[in-house]
C-alpha cells in the first residue's frame, strides 16, 4: 500500500516508518519537524488547508495515497498546557480523519492510548488484567483528547459505512536503548500507573500492519503492549501489594502483560515478538 503516516519523526513514528517500508509499502512520511529527505514531507497538522494538500498529492512525491497512520500529537500529558494540548491534538485528528475522509482513503490506524483506561490508576481499575471491555476512565487532558477522538471514529463510521478506522491504545513505547534502565524492581508502586506495561516500539509497527491488513470497515479499539511487565517481580505480588482489593480476572501468569493484549491477537493477529528480556541479555 501507499500510506500517510503522521507523525513519521516520532519515537514510535520513526520505527514504524522504517518497518512498513521493510515490510514493501511505500510509506509516506507528514510531520511537522522532519529531515529533508525523499517520502518526507513538512505539514501543520492543525491547518486542514496543508492536511488535505498533503494528502492529495505533493509534487512528485506522490499523487494520493490508500491509507493513513495518524500517530502525531503531543504524546503525553505535562508537555505542554492543557489548552495547547487539548487544541493541538484534537485539530489534528480531526483534521486528517476529515481530510482521508473527503478525498476516499477508506483505511485508517491511529494511536489511541493506554492511558484512556484510566492511568494513573489512582482510582483503582475495576478489574485486572484490564481490557477494552469497560467504559473509557480519561484522568487527564490529554487522556481525554483520546477518548474524544474514539467517540468521533465512532460517529464518522456510523456516516461513511465503508470506512475502516482502528485505533490502537499504545502502551508506553520502548526502543532497544530504553531497556539498559529494566527491569523497574525497586518499588512496586513506580510503574503501577500503567499496570508494569509497556510496547517495543518494532512491536507497535507490527500491530499497526496488521491493523491495515485485517481491520474490517467500521471501528474498534485494541489494546496493545508487549506480552510481559517492565519487572522481574511476580504478578500476584504486585496487585496483593498495590491493588489488594481489585477483583483479579483469570490467571495473571508470573510477568504476563495486566494490560490485555487477548483481543488484538484474536481479531487482528497481533503476537508480541520483542521484550526487554532478551534485549537486556
Amino acid at each position: 500500500m501507499r500510506i500517510a503516516l503522521t507523525g513519521s519523526s516520532g519515537k514510535l513514528g520513526s520505527v514504524v516508518l522504517r518497518e512498513l517500508r521493510a515490510a514493501g509499502h511505500d510509506v509516506i512520511g507528514l510531520d511537522v519537524v522532519g529531515v529533508r529527505e525523499p517520502g518526507f514531507v513538512q505539514v501543520d497538522l492543525t491547518d486542514y488547508g496543508q492536511v488535505i494538500d498533503a494528502l492529495a498529492g505533493v509534487n512528485d512525491t506522490h499523487d494520493g495515497v490508500d491509507a493513513l497512520v495518524h500517530l502525531a500529537a503531543v504524546p503525553a500529558p505535562g508537555i505542554r498546557s492543557d489548552v495547547a494540548t487539548f487544541h493541538n491534538n484534537i485539530a489534528a485528528t480531526f483534521n486528517v480523519f476529515w481530510a482521508a475522509i473527503r478525498l476516499g482513503i477508506r483505511r485508517i490506524v491511529y494511536a489511541s492510548s493506554e492511558t484512556v483506561l484510566g492511568l494513573p490508576f489512582d482510582v483503582p481499575p475495576p478489574y485486572i488484567p484490564v481490557d477494552e471491555e469497560y467504559a473509557a476512565r480519561p484522568e487527564s487532558v490529554y487522556s481525554l483528547v483520546k477518548h474524544l477522538e474514539e467517540q468521533l471514529a465512532t460517529e464518522l463510521v456510523r456516516w461513511h459505512p465503508d470506512l475502516s478506522i482502528t485505533a490502537l491504545r499504545f502502551s508506553n513505547v520502548m526502543v532497544p536503548e530504553d531497556y539498559a534502565a529494566f527491569p523497574y524492581d525497586d518499588d512496586a508502586r513506580d510503574r503501577k500507573w500503567n499496570l508494569w506495561g509497556y510496547i517495543d516500539a518494532r512491536d507497535g509497527a507490527q500491530a499497526i500492519e496488521r491493523a491495515l491488513d485485517a481491520a474490517p470497515a467500521g471501528f474498534d479499539r485494541f489494546i496493545i503492549a508487549a506480552a510481559d511487565t517492565v519487572t522481574t517481580r511476580p504478578n500476584a505480588e504486585l496487585v496483593a501489594e498495590v491493588f489488594p482489593d481489585v477483583p483479579v480476572h483469570g490467571d495473571l501468569g508470573a510477568h504476563d502483560t495486566m494490560l490485555s493484549i487477548t483481543k488484538a491477537r484474536r481479531l487482528l493477529g497481533y503476537e508480541p515478538r520483542h521484550s526487554w528480556r532478551d534485549e537486556s541479555r
